[in-house]
């Protein structure tokens, strides 16, 4: 069983920066991809980032993208999310996946954190 558990969120204001951390216990992760999902008020989840096992692989979604950095430490595994210009409709809560395989090409995540809040204010 694997546990992951974000930190590092809270308000800040539209500009500012944050450093999501996915830290993760119960077993090695550097086989894992791992990827970045957030949830507003009344939204769907909806996908941000991820990453591959070895980091060489990145990928985000267009809202995202100049804006947020995906990254992780094997060594600590641990996962991270910089988050920069950030706008207020980047307010939501953030959660933290890892994925062993997939499915006609679509990451199948395995294991999810409990989230951690980010909120931008204008």
């Amino acid at each position: 069983q694997v546990q992951l558990v974000e930190s590092g969120g809270g308000l800040v204001q539209a500009g500012g920066s944050l450093r999501l951390s996915c830290a993760a216990s119960g077993r090695t992760i550097s086989s894992y991809g791992m990827g970045w999902f957030r949830q507003a008020p009344g939204k769907e989840r909806e996908f941000v980032a991820r990453i591959s096992g070895g980091g060489g692989s990145t990928y985000y979604t267009d809202s995202v993208k100049g804006r947020f950095t995906i990254s992780r430490d094997n060594a600590k595994n641990t996962g991270y999310l910089q988050m920069n210009s950030l706008k207020p409709e980047d307010t939501a809560v953030y959660y933290c996946a890892i994925s062993s395989r997939t499915v006609g090409g679509t990451w199948q995540y395995d294991y999810w954190g409990q989230g951690t809040q980010v909120t931008v204010s204008s």
